[in-house]
């Protein structure tokens, strides 16, 4: 069943919206700063109560305003990862993850840190492991509530990149052992496109659109709510060989690719996130260019920008790319669905952190 939130406000902050996970699904909440993304979370925890709310898991009623129903956050079998992890530095890893539980047992405490790959880390505190590593011990304790649902609030903000990445990579590896709804919160695009299977955009409190990640990302009002740089698109890939220049093989739907050495053994499935205003299109396959890239593909749909701009959606195979250019370039190129093109992308322009793990 899943769970399911709707939630309206006036104050402090503006809010109405109304959206169902569904167990195992990942949903990113996105939107600018000050939209009511936490605001959401706390109330899904019971944090806040806002005016008229219900929030159901499972069948289970944690909140309805209307029936006077108010289950106390510690009665609510929810998992919450917050940005700055909030452990407790005078405790190990595995007591930290045990004071999450109804009755310690160390024995399902080293079970957890081994599944977000802590494994030998459980004697140590907060102060003594790396700020992924801290991380990895609040998303354990998270899981030790045995919860209905997991919120991920900001969880990797405060880690540098590369370190993110990683955290990533053990995100999508550690959902296939989880089959609860997941509630993310970010301000990172590249990483709701990563790890979401749906996404539900906020703009002052209220819905602009929710759906899965390419129906969001194919939307002019979700695209403006979130920044038109923003605007990307997933392909997936295969690394094919890493080369001794510095850049890896990658095959997708239509054609080879080029990038600069990606962190997978050959053979491992890869998802990228093309930036649509990195994207070039051509009628011709072109000649003399020092792009690599250069993929055949069939003009899927064109959606009008409000500006000079309009974004052009172009099928790989099965996968959709989107390219963003001028309406004055689309009318010289006399585009029209069902349109054959060519996608040009320069390898540099397709930056490590954008690369993920294929699912």
């Amino acid at each position: 069943m899943g769970l399911e939130v709707s939630a309206q406000a006036e104050r402090p902050i503006a809010l109405d919206v109304a959206f169902r996970v569904a167990p195992g699904e990942l949903l990113a909440l996105v939107g600018k700063s000050g939209s009511g993304k936490t605001t959401i979370l706390r109330s899904i925890a019971g944090l806040w109560q806002p005016q008229s709310a219900r929030v159901a898991v499972d069948g289970t009623t944690w909140l309805d305003t209307r029936a006077a129903v108010n289950l106390p956050a510690h009665r609510r079998r929810v998992g919450v990862v917050f940005q700055n992890y909030a452990l407790f530095p005078h405790m190990t890893a595995a007591q930290n993850v045990m004071a999450a539980m109804d009755r310690a047992d160390p024995t399902e405490a080293a079970r957890l840190l081994d599944l977000v790959n802590l494994h030998g880390l459980a004697a140590r505190r907060p102060a003594q492991l790396s700020g992924g590593q801290q991380q990895r011990v609040a998303v354990a304790r998270a899981l030790a509530r045995r919860p209905q649902a997991l919120l991920l609030d900001e969880p990797f903000s405060a880690v540098d990149r590369p370190t993110r990445e990683k955290l990533h990579a053990e995100i999508i590896s550690l959902r296939a052992h989880l089959n609860m709804p997941v509630v993310l919160v970010t301000h990172d695009m590249n990483e709701a496109q990563l790890l979401a299977d749906r996404m539900l955009v906020i703009d002052a409190g209220r819905t602009v659109r929710e759906g899965t990640t390419a129906e969001v990302m194919a939307d002019g009002d979700a695209l403006r709510a979130m920044g038109i740089r923003e605007v990307a698109a997933m392909l997936r890939a295969q690394v094919a060989e890493h080369l001794p220049d510095g850049l890896s093989r990658l095959t997708t739907a239509t054609g080879t690719i080029y990038l600069p050495k990606v962190s997978a053994a050959p053979g491992v499935a890869v998802q990228l996130r093309i930036m649509a205003h990195e994207v070039i299109l051509a009628r011709a396959r072109p000649e003399g260019l020092s792009a690599q890239n250069i993929l055949p593909g069939t003009v899927a749909r064109i959606v009008p920008g409000a500006g000079p701009a309009m974004m052009v959606h172009v099928a790989l195979g099965a996968d959709v790319i989107i390219a963003r250019i001028t309406r004055r370039a689309a009318d010289q190129l006399g585009l029209r669905p069902g349109d054959a093109v060519h996608v040009i992308l320069k390898a540099m322009s397709v930056a490590r952190h954008r690369v993920g793990p294929g699912w």
